[in-house]
């Protein structure tokens, strides 16, 4: 089921993948080159469900209005907070999450939102080459119990370069930001889905 919600960014829309009897909401939203159907919100989408969480897939404004560049992190979390009454509505905690630039959202708006946790999803920790412009100040900010996922090659940050901090950390090996895996790797495609998708599921229950 979609529904269009109206932010002070423009429309936004989320598209929902309801658990039977749910007692958590996933909120999670694209980056800033793609889109819902990107594969790890997909995998969550079709797994999450089925252990009593609710996927809340959302789509920015301009992603809606069909531009194909993202607006300044001012606007994107604009857009998070338009539709943040909607993801809250069912009276359940939710967690607000996202990948890439959509896990910067969470991680900044997480606190003032009231947001149960925080799941990033191939945090950019900074641009590719640029170590020394480190974005590790919106993830140790979030305030909130926080999983990031990442992949083992992500040339927006390797796991081996986050910092120490108040967060859980897991490595899908081999993977690039998209989660990719090469053809190569001993791990499989479908297996380092299985890593992004397992590891939430364990992480969820534990918040309750």
């Amino acid at each position: 089921m979609s529904e269009t919600i109206e932010t002070d960014a423009g429309p936004a829309r989320v598209t929902w993948h309801r658990a039977a009897r749910p007692r958590l909401v996933l909120a999670v939203s694209h980056g800033a080159g793609g889109g819902i159907e990107a594969r790890d919100l997909r995998a969550l989408a079709g797994v999450l469900p089925g252990h009593g969480v609710s996927v809340a897939l959302v789509e920015q404004p301009w992603r809606v209005a069909g531009k194909k560049m993202a607006p300044a992190p001012k606007t994107l979390d604009v857009g998070w907070r338009g539709v943040w009454p909607a993801l809250a509505k069912p009276g359940l905690p939710v967690i607000s999450g996202g990948r890439s630039a959509g896990a910067r959202v969470a991680c900044r708006t997480a606190s003032e939102l009231g947001a149960a946790a925080v799941l990033a999803l191939s945090f950019p920790l900074h641009p590719p080459g640029r170590p020394e412009k480190s974005r590790a100040d919106e993830l140790l900010g979030a305030g909130v119990p926080t999983l990031v996922v990442q992949g083992g090659n992500d040339p927006f940050g390797r796991p081996r370069e986050f910092p120490d901090g108040p967060y859980e950390l897991v490595e899908v090996a081999y993977a690039d930001h998209g989660f990719v895996v090469p053809k190569k790797a001993p791990l499989g495609q479908e297996e380092a889905l299985e890593i992004v998708t397992d590891s939430v599921v364990r992480w969820s229950a534990s918040l309750g």
